[in-house]
């Protein structure tokens, strides 16, 4: 480990979203966008009297943020010739309820009929004085997630705008940065992955190839990071020139997050497969919601087993050494390598989606493509058992001579790791798609595209992480609010509409519908471990009930 004294006058931009959100809520701004200090607001009280409308919202919006709930308007009244408003009512977000929806998929039921509230009466043509009051709220408030409201969003937005630019930092910092060696005492370069594997050791010339201004926007990023969150970790690969080979970092978020969601994690290598500028390499997590959470970055300078086993490494050193059970890539012979050696007890497997949509590049020359492709999603999507994979696959195989293909023997070859009937029994928490019509979206889509610079993704990385951090907020608190429909009479359906959040509700409460619709079971069969019942289970088709026979193998 080196400790290398670094020219220290990181440069800070102006105060982004995310960077922000943490103070906006210790300042409140007037009108004139005068910054006054914070206090405890009172409790709206029968006759207070303000001198406008604004003045009476503004006042129990303030209270409502640091109670935590939403406000608005729930009725108006106003004098018909003049159109002037004379009394208004200010409602809890929560209060009321919505009107039923004729829609096929309706928004669930976020309201809660909440009572509390405040009236306002215009008085003396002059000032607004509030008449009625009710404080109690028939839900839970919590000023944990009060900048998710609507009627709090414009004061955020003006306090921001308000805030002065910070203080330059011209103090000097040491920075410390790694090398790989310091990774693990017990590790001896990697030299024998490549001669195991019979895989040339990689060009240790290579590096990031960074452009004028990308390394100082990456060391400046790093350097605040590190200053304003002790628990921001980052490791830097330095060959003997001292150039930059590899990079890592992760935030205390993403170190956090693993601790809830370290199941299964996917390492996204798109922007590698596709020669993208930025040799970006994901750690994708999902969470309580269904959502992707990011449990590290890092950029590698060179597509090989050396540099994918320090980056590994580089991840696992972050996560104190806990590594995941099940771990998903890409189909590529030096992730394959690499994790064996840095994760030998995960279940390593390859993401379908990325494998079927190579089709069309690796066999659309051939001829009777489009024959091919049926015959090889029949194979993928429909096999419920093993020997029905193994037969379609064969039939396809000879029936098109397709036996010297070299990349359907390579699929053909690492099957257990990518088609479903062998991953019946791998957790993935729907983190990959398993079904012929769904698709895959990244951590990153709509931040980076193919001719992306390091220093245009790290301006825009914290924008990112605000947006999902934000949309994990919200779903946080719809499924806080939400009345969960059940379907059925199973009391294991109430209960586990009380134990998961509404996205991974819905998901279980599909299975617990098939479950239900299942009248009669009988044991047909006992083959060794293997029990095979029939059941019965009523299916619509085309709008009448029927019965349908299915054989289910137990093991």
């Amino acid at each position: 480990m080196e400790e290398v004294c670094l020219n220290s006058e990181p440069v800070f931009d102006e105060v982004n979203e995310y960077e922000g959100e943490e103070d906006c809520s210790a300042v409140e701004h007037d009108e004139s966008g005068a910054k006054h200090s914070k206090k405890e607001p009172s409790q709206p009280t029968i006759g207070l009297e303000f001198d406008s409308f604004d003045e009476a919202y503004d006042f129990y919006n303030i209270y409502a943020k640091e109670q935590g709930f939403g406000i608005r308007v729930s009725n108006s009244w106003f004098r018909s010739k003049r159109k002037e408003r004379y009394r208004a009512k200010l409602s809890c977000s929560s209060a009321g309820f919505k009107k039923k929806s004729e829609a096929n998929n309706p928004r669930p039921e976020t309201r809660t009929g909440c009572p509390a509230m405040v009236v306002i009466r215009l008085v003396d043509s002059k000032r607004w004085r509030i008449v009625e009051v009710e404080l109690e709220h028939n839900h839970q408030v919590s000023p944990q997630i009060k900048r998710f409201y609507k009627s709090h969003k414009k004061m955020i937005l003006a306090a921001r705008k308000a805030r002065p630019p910070p203080e330059p930092i011209t103090e000097l910092h040491t920075i410390k940065l790694y090398r790989a060696a310091a990774m693990d005492a017990g590790f001896n370069g990697y030299s024998n992955v490549s001669e195991r594997e019979g895989i040339n050791p990689a060009d240790r010339s290579k590096h990031l190839e960074l452009k004028e201004g990308d390394a100082y926007a990456v060391y400046n990023y790093f350097c605040r990071m590190k200053l304003t969150n002790s628990n921001f970790f980052y490791l830097m690969d330095l060959d003997q020139d001292g150039r930059l080979k590899n990079v890592f970092w992760a935030d205390a978020r993403s170190r956090a997050a693993y601790g809830y969601f370290c199941d299964t994690i996917a390492i996204d290598t798109t922007c590698l497969a596709n020669k993208y500028e930025i040799p970006l390499i994901s750690f994708i997590g999902v969470n309580h919601h269904g959502q992707l959470v990011l449990l590290g970055c890092g950029f590698l300078g060179h597509e090989s087993v050396e540099y994918f086993v320090w980056i590994f490494r580089a991840w696992l050193k972050c996560m104190l050494g806990r590594s995941p059970q099940v771990i998903v890539t890409d189909q590529c012979k030096a992730l394959k390598i690499a994790v064996s050696e840095v994760f030998p007890k995960a279940r390593h497997c390859f993401c379908l989606w990325y494998i079927m949509q190579r089709v069309p590049e690796k066999l659309g020359g051939l001829k009777g493509f489009e024959a091919i492709k049926r015959q090889l999603n029949k194979a993928v999507y429909n096999s419920l058992k093993i020997v029905e994979f193994e037969t379609y696959w064969a039939e396809m195989i000879k029936q098109h001579g397709l036996g010297e293909n070299k990349w359907l023997q390579t699929l053909y070859e690492d099957r257990k790791q990518w088609v479903p009937v062998y991953l019946k029994d791998t957790f993935f928490a729907g983190m990959i798609p398993i079904q012929e019509n769904e698709s895959l979206n990244a951590f990153f889509d709509g931040y980076i595209h193919k001719h992306t610079s390091f220093k245009e993704f790290v301006d825009k990385y914290d924008l990112a992480l605000y947006r999902k951090h934000l949309k994990e907020a919200t779903a946080d608190m719809q499924s806080r609010n939400s009345c969960h429909e059940l379907k059925t009479r199973c009391n294991f359906e109430v209960q586990l509409s009380k134990l998961y959040s509404k996205e991974i509700f819905i998901k279980f409460q599909t299975e617990v519908e098939g479950m239900y619709s299942c009248f009669n079971t009988r044991q047909v069969s006992v083959n060794g471990s293997i029990i095979t019942y029939i059941v019965k289970e009523r299916v619509e088709i085309e709008g009448n009930e029927k019965e349908a026979c299915i054989e289910c193998p137990q093991l």
